[in-house]
């Protein structure tokens, strides 16, 4: 059991629940904008597909939101079991982010979730739509406060180092400016970063374009459940007028994420170029500094020989996205010390993966939407088992996306000061862990199973349309003009004769 490393399995064992997680809050986010889509739609058109059509998709939000609560609180557990040195050190940073999610997301979410599922015909429609404008918000605000605290780690500002006497708290120790946590003097000097500028924490330099990445990273995942779940009604010929219409509003969210994905995807590789240039070189397989740096399409990188084996370059595209000057140098891993650089081939194949699955969503989407035009896309059975078999890769995207950032950082948990090697527990040992982690894979095995078995049920029991008529059409482009129609109504706004 000496030769387990506790290091190592607590970053297995974190990646594994952090992932797991990870699959519920981008779906909550996704559905949760579709929700408002939804029922706005019913308040201005007065048509009840919508309102059964927001009916059937919060009972799926609302088995997602519960399975994200029940894994997210083991996630804050492990920061005092085994990253209990991290968690003194940025304790005032993250505690507080975490309190403001606790207190400005969580609850609002939770509290308007009980309005938004069981307030039908109970408050007006208007307080009902309220409901579920809060919790798309609240779920957002999740977001918003987890991606702060974690782009402090990325880029830390608003903060300063305190140093304390172990024997006595109250007497200050001067930190030198050029301070990194170094195991050796903590028994000397307890030091922590305490929050001097709230604002410059959360407004940290790579906080805002990183939070737009994730939040429209959970949009595209949310449009792409959605669509697949309504392809395959369509494909076996069920609830068809319910499962055309949520398409094509799934496909608008979806079509025009994707675009502004690869936009935001640029603009957060410019801040990683700024502030993290070990990260951009091994996202890029850049070894050397130089000139014209070139992006890869595809490749194998080689610590051994340094080069990227097998790769297709685009020669100075990587110096024009970094100083949209094709000529000008990016920094390579050359210009950091071998232990300073992070984990070239993992970094490099997950962010080539995230890009590529992007890539792939913008030409589907585009296409999708051209087809829609066309009045055909509903006609395309290829097309159709092509959405249903999609579902999966919006998921691949968002966790390469995080292995990405989180690998790319290392080996530092908070960027330049403390490293992840120094920030786990001292006085947990390997077997411990190991033990957790077998515990955990059987627990979130049984809960993922639960959670696909209710899931399909809910699936193949489909929507409740048993009091709405059938409509006189179904043509694709009537839909479409149904939609997109402004200032006629085929009810009143709020739910007149036809």
């Amino acid at each position: 059991m000496e030769s387990l490393d506790p290091v190592f399995l607590s970053r297995i064992q974190f990646a594994l629940t952090s992932m797991f997680h990870y699959l519920y809050p981008p779906l909550s986010i996704g559905l949760g904008v579709l929700l408002v889509m939804m029922e706005a739609m019913y308040l201005r058109t007065g048509n009840p597909i919508y309102e059964a059509m927001t009916k059937f998709w919060v009972k799926v939000f609302a088995l997602v939101f519960a399975m994200g609560v029940a894994t997210g609180i083991v996630l804050e557990f492990q920061f005092g079991t085994n990253w209990a040195t991290y968690s003194r050190f940025v304790g005032d940073v993250f505690g507080s982010a975490l309190a403001a999610e606790g207190i400005f997301a969580f609850f609002l979410e939770s509290g308007f979730l009980a309005v938004l599922v069981f307030g039908w015909n109970k408050v007006s429609k208007g307080v009902h739509f309220f409901s579920t404008l809060m919790v798309s918000l609240g779920s957002m605000f999740s977001a918003v406060w987890i991606v702060v605290a974690n782009s402090w780690q990325q880029t830390p500002a608003g903060f300063r180092l305190v140093g304390r006497d172990p024997s006595n708290p109250l007497v200050e120790i001067p930190v030198p400016a050029d301070y990194v946590y170094d195991p050796a003097v903590i028994d000397m000097m307890f030091v922590r970063a305490e929050i001097v500028d709230f604002w410059a924490m959360v407004f940290n330099p790579s906080s805002m374009i990183r939070l737009a990445h994730v939040l429209v990273g959970c949009y595209v995942l949310g449009a792409f459940v959605v669509m697949s779940v309504c392809a395959w009604y369509i494909l076996k010929n069920r609830h068809v007028d319910f499962a055309r219409r949520c398409f094509v509003l799934a496909l608008m969210l979806a079509t025009v994420s994707s675009i502004g994905q690869a936009l935001l995807g640029s603009m957060s590789a410019e801040v990683v170029a700024r502030h993290q240039p070990a990260k951009l070189a091994a996202m890029e397989g850049l070894y050397q500094t130089q000139e014209r740096a070139p992006i890869y399409l595809f490749g194998w990188p080689d610590n051994a020989t340094g080069e990227v084996k097998w790769g297709v370059p685009v020669p100075g595209m990587l110096s024009f996205l970094v100083h949209w000057d094709a000529s000008k140098p990016v920094t390579g891993l050359d210009a950091f010390e071998e232990r300073d650089r992070p984990p070239v081939w993992l970094t490099f194949q997950t962010y080539h993966i995230m890009v590529g699955l992007g890539m792939f969503f913008i030409g589907l989407t585009l296409f999708g939407c051209f087809m829609l035009w066309r009045g055909k896309l509903f006609q395309t059975r290829w097309l159709m088992w092509v959405f249903v078999l999609s579902a999966p890769l919006p998921y691949v995207a968002n966790q390469t996306g995080w292995v990405t950032a989180e690998v790319g950082r290392q080996p530092w948990v908070v960027y330049n000061l403390l490293r992840t090697e120094h920030a786990a527990s001292k006085a947990v040992e390997g077997w411990e862990v190991l033990a957790s982690l077998i515990l955990f894979v059987m627990i979130y095995s049984l809960l993922f199973g639960l959670f696909v078995y209710v899931f399909d049920r809910k699936i193949k029991e489909g929507p409740h349309l048993d009091h709405i008529p059938e409509p006189a059409s179904t043509e694709p482009q009537d839909l479409l003009d149904a939609i997109s129609r402004r200032g006629k109504h085929q009810f009143t706004m709020m739910g007149g004769e036809q």
